[in-house]
C-alpha cells in the first residue's frame, strides 16, 4: 500500500509539473480605458498580445468617463479574445487557465472583464485567477527573462498610483512609499489638460518638454526636503497652475517650457526618492514598472544616477495590457491559486494583502 501511494503521490507531482510547463492562460485586463487581451504560453512565452485604446472615446472630456469605458469594454472583449486566439495559433479548448484584472481601477470596467473571465473559466472547466493590477505591471519587466535577483526594489508610476515596494519575493510585498494625494500619472493628465493637450497627458507633455527650456522655470520637488519616502504632487500641480495663470495668453514657447520644469519636477522627485529606497534597503536593483515609467526622461535619469541596475519592460508593456495580466495569472496559477465559483473585484486593493506565492 506505502509503495502504491508513493507511486500515486508521485504521479500526481509529475502530472502538476507537466501541467505547469504547458500552462497556456489568456490574460484580460479592463480596469480603466484600455481592453487588452493576451496569451502567455510557459514555455513559448506570449503568442499574442492585442490593446484596444479608448483614448479618441475619453479625450473630448479631458479624463476617463467611467460610464463610456464600461460599454466600450462590453463591446471590445469578446472580438479581442476571438483575435488573439487567431494570432495565438489557439483555440478555446486550448486555454488551460484564465486571468483577469479584479482590482484596482474602475468598479464597473473591473466587472465587464472579470464578469467575462470568470464566466469563460467555468464554461471551459479551468481555473481562474483574480489580478492584481499593480502586481502584474509590477511583474511585466520580468517577462521577458531579465530578472533581478531578490530582494529588490520596485518604483510603480501610473496614471492611478505611485508607490516604492520592497520585493521580497513574488507575492511577497512591503510598501516603502505611496502618493499621499495625486499619482504622478495624474498629475501629468491634470498639468496637460492646463496647457490645452489633452489627453492622454503624459506622452504629450514629454514630447512638448523636449522644446522646452530648462533654465526658465524651476519648480518645486515636493517632500524631498524631509525624510521619508512618501510622495506628494498636488502641491506640483498647484505650482503649474499658477505659473500658467501668471503668463497668459500662453505661447507655444511657454507652454513647452512649463512642460519641461514640470516633467524634471517630477522626474527628479522620483529619482530622490528612489535613491533613498536603494540606500535605505540596502539592494542595488530597481524595477520601473506602469504608464510613467516609458517616460524617456525618467529612464535617462534613472539609469545615470542611481548605484543600481535599472530593469523596466519594453513600451508596449509599460501601459496597462493584457499581456501582464496573462504572465501575472500563470504564475498564480501555477503556484496552485484559484478562484472560487464567484466574481469579485475591488476598486481600492492594497499591493500588501495579497497571498504569497509559495516557492515552486
Amino acid at each position: 500500500m506505502a509503495l502504491t501511494t508513493a507511486r500515486l503521490v508521485a504521479q500526481i507531482r509529475e502530472e502538476w509539473s507537466n501541467f505547469r510547463i504547458a500552462m497556456l492562460v489568456l490574460g484580460i485586463e479592463s480596469s480603466c480605458d484600455e481592453t487588452g487581451v493576451a496569451l502567455y504560453h510557459a514555455q513559448r512565452g506570449l503568442l499574442a498580445n492585442l490593446l484596444h485604446s479608448q483614448f479618441d472615446i475619453h479625450a473630448p472630456f479631458g479624463g476617463v468617463v467611467p460610464e463610456l469605458a464600461c460599454r466600450d469594454h462590453i463591446c471590445k472583449i469578446t472580438p479581442l479574445v476571438r483575435r488573439a486566439l487567431a494570432e495565438g495559433g489557439a483555440q478555446l479548448q486550448d486555454i488551460d487557465g484564465v486571468a483577469y484584472t479584479a482590482g484596482p481601477g474602475l468598479k464597473g470596467a473591473l466587472l465587464v472583464g472579470a464578469a467575462f473571465g470568470r464566466t469563460l473559466a467555468w464554461s471551459l472547466g479551468v481555473p481562474a485567477i483574480a489580478v492584481h493590477h499593480m502586481e502584474a505591471h509590477l511583474l511585466a519587466p520580468l517577462m521577458e527573462g531579465n530578472r533581478p535577483p531578490l530582494p529588490f526594489i520596485a518604483l510603480l508610476v501610473s496614471g492611478g498610483h505611485t508607490q516604492l515596494v520592497k520585493v521580497v519575493a513574488v507575492g511577497a510585498y512591503e510598501m516603502l512609499g505611496e502618493s499621499l494625494d495625486d499619482a504622478a500619472g495624474e498629475a501629468f493628465d491634470k498639468v496637460a489638460k492646463m496647457l490645452g493637450l489633452g489627453y492622454p497627458g503624459g506622452p504629450r507633455i514629454a514630447a512638448l518638454a523636449e522644446k522646452g527650456d530648462p533654465q526658465r522655470f524651476h519648480f518645486p520637488r515636493p517632500m524631498t526636503d524631509r525624510p521619508g519616502l512618501d510622495f506628494s504632487f498636488s502641491g506640483l500641480k498647484t505650482f503649474a497652475l499658477n505659473t500658467v495663470s501668471a503668463h497668459r495668453p500662453l505661447h507655444d514657447q511657454d507652454r513647452a517650457d512649463i512642460a519641461r520644469a514640470f516633467e524634471e519636477a517630477v522626474v527628479d522627485s522620483l529619482l530622490i526618492k528612489c535613491r533613498r529606497a536603494l540606500q535605505g534597503e540596502g539592494v542595488s536593483h530597481l524595477v520601473i514598472a506602469g504608464g510613467v515609467s516609458a517616460n524617456l526622461r525618467l529612464r535617462q535619469r534613472l539609469e545615470t544616477q542611481l548605484p543600481a541596475k535599472i530593469h523596466y519592460a519594453p513600451p508596449a508593456l509599460c501601459v496597462d495590457n493584457g499581456a501582464m495580466i496573462a504572465y501575472a495569472g500563470w504564475q498564480r496559477l501555477a503556484a496552485g491559486h484559484s478562484e472560487p465559483l464567484s466574481i469579485h473585484t475591488q476598486a481600492r486593493w492594497p499591493l500588501t494583502d495579497l497571498p504569497p506565492i509559495d516557492p515552486a
